[in-house]
């Protein structure tokens, strides 16, 4: 009996929660995806170029395109992008506040994590992080992070160090 109510409880896991692996397929925001060329999306405009950490060249963009104004019923404020050698490594949105946006993110992706110090819930895999919190009364604010690209920024700054140190 203990076997079965134990393989009962894996499958009705199986069925009512993805796991951390749709969100490593999906990479992004709709057709947004982490690591492509911000050139490639649709709606664009450059914002501001800035340095990341002080110290990495990046560019952020709004994106303006009525393929990324609503999740479902829910609208969307602002989608924006944040690109270093024009590869997007940050993908930033902004809902109107709705529960059902969390209970939609936890349907695809399990249950989150809560950070106490940031207070966001996140998702975390290998390749990218979600993070999900209210931004400001009345908004929620979805980031992903990709880590391939801010681990290409820090190849490029060991690069430098090493160039530098090899002029010596």
């Amino acid at each position: 009996m203990y076997r079965i109510t134990l393989l009962f409880v894996f499958v009705i896991n199986g069925v009512l929660g993805q796991d951390l692996s749709e969100l490593d397929k999906r990479n992004g925001f709709k057709d947004i995806k982490l690591g492509i060329s911000v050139d490639s999306i649709q709606g664009t405009k450059l914002k501001k170029e800035f340095k990341e950490r002080d110290e990495f060249p990046a560019k952020l963009f709004d994106v303006e395109n009525p393929a990324y104004e609503r999740i479902g019923e829910v609208p969307v404020k602002s989608v924006e992008l944040k690109a270093y050698k024009n590869l997007i490594y940050e993908i930033h949105v902004v809902v109107d506040k709705d529960v059902r946006v969390m209970k939609a993110l936890e349907s695809l992706y399990g249950k989150s994590e809560y950070d106490m110090k940031g207070e966001i819930y996140f998702w975390k895999t290998s390749n990218l992080v979600l993070k999900f919190g209210s931004h400001g009364k009345h908004h929620l604010e979805l980031t992903y992070i990709s880590y391939p690209i801010h681990k290409m920024m820090k190849e490029d700054k060991d690069k430098k160090v090493d160039n530098i140190a090899e002029d010596f």
